[in-house]
């Protein structure tokens, strides 16, 4: 028989470490790109995050500059023009940057940006633009049984204590306790159940001796002589310690002649405007621009009154079946009855919230606001 031949295996010495340093090195490279992955979700998950959290401040950003806006009394200029480097919470990393620019007497742009800043540094910001438009924005308030005559012209809302009639022009909504007979430019709302804003409820008694002014006072009011104002008895300055010009008449006041008030006007009883006199008031910031406790019982032929700020009258306002009367009110008309005896006179009374808003203190430290403006809401917002 022939001797089978034996196959002999020569193993070099270190080629199993080999294997083991292979298998080794390719579980590493598996491990990394686990690990790799693991932290690029992570990162992504954080970014995320990061988003969501500037996307919530940028839109908190804009119920801030909402608050402000429909707050103007607080603001330093005519209307707040926004912020930087404003925080929600004291003491965390986000923060938001508001633009305000003004487009007209209701709408507003609103630019916000929210953002984290950690050492100086601007992450994850987002930024959003919308536009503000506040809605109501009242311009004639009348607290009884209202008619509108043909003479007038209402640029902005109204609002009725009692049924109302509109033979005149209405450029706005109405809004009534009771019946709306006629057309308005906007939306009829009859039997409402409240009004859009209040009374502004203004008192006599606040403005007669003395009153505050920016948290600060008492300072004294300017009290008018009896008497007819005219080239004989020229309208009076405030004087000293009156930095509101606040002129207070205990009774009736008459002018007869053109006459430039920039303050507030009280007047307890009935305020008359002589033939063919001009008499403009304009208050300073956040204060009424006319008071009177009686009616405005204001025209003879071809007299003017023009108000920029708000008018707030307990009666009537009695044109007298003047020709040629004209009362034009820049801001807010609230009076308690009527617009009466119009023919061959001109009303025209716009809103302007911000030149009808006004801030009272009662004291040092206490503040009331009122505005005409009843609410706000955005419209094309764009997330950038």
């Amino acid at each position: 028989m022939k001797q089978q031949k034996k196959t002999s295996y020569i193993y070099k010495p270190g080629s199993a470490l080999l294997i083991v340093l292979f298998i080794v090195m390719a579980i590493t490279l598996l491990s990394l790109g686990f690990l790799s992955r693991s932290d690029v979700e992570l990162q992504c998950g954080q970014n995320m995050c990061l988003r969501f959290q500037a996307d919530y401040t940028a839109e908190s950003a804009l119920d801030y500059a909402r608050d402000r806006i429909l707050n103007p009394q607080d603001a330093n200029s005519e209307y707040w023009g926004g912020a930087i480097e404003k925080q929600l919470v004291a003491g965390e990393d986000e923060y938001f940057d508001v633009s305000v620019t003004k487009l007209g007497d209701y709408d507003y742009r609103i630019i916000s940006e929210g953002y984290r800043k950690q050492a100086s540094v601007k992450t994850g910001n987002s930024r959003l633009e919308a536009q503000l438009r506040l809605d109501p924005c009242i311009a004639f308030w009348s607290g009884g049984i209202t008619t509108i005559t043909g003479e007038t012209v209402i640029n902005g809302d109204v609002y009725c204590g009692n049924n109302l009639t509109i033979v005149g022009v209405v450029n706005g909504d109405a809004f009534s306790i009771g019946s709306i007979t006629g057309s308005v430019m906007g939306r009829k709302n009859e039997s409402c159940g409240a009004a859009p804003v209040s009374w502004p409820g203004l008192s006599i008694a606040d403005y007669s001796t003395s009153y505050y002014y920016n948290g600060g006072g008492p300072y004294s009011v300017k009290e008018l002589s009896a008497g007819i104002y005219d080239n004989t008895n020229p309208f009076p300055g405030a004087g000293m310690n009156n930095p509101a010009c606040v002129y207070y008449r205990p009774g009736d006041v008459t002018f007869d002649d053109a006459t430039v008030i920039n303050g507030t006007l009280v007047v307890s009883g009935n305020l008359r405007l002589g033939r063919g006199v001009i008499v403009t008031i304009e208050p300073v910031k956040n204060f009424p621009a006319l008071i009177v406790g009686g009616e405005g019982d204001f025209f003879d032929r071809n007299a003017s009154l023009s108000v920029t700020g708000l008018v707030q009258v307990s009666g009537n306002i009695n044109m007298n079946n003047k020709s040629g009367g004209i009362v034009e009110i820049n801001g807010a008309l609230c009076i308690g009855g009527g617009i009466v005896n119009t023919s061959g006179c001109s009303v025209t009374v716009t809103s302007i919230p911000n030149s009808s808003a006004i801030k009272t203190w009662s004291g040092p430290g206490s503040s009331l606001k009122w505005s005409a403006v009843g609410g706000a809401f955005f419209k094309n917002i764009q997330r950038w």
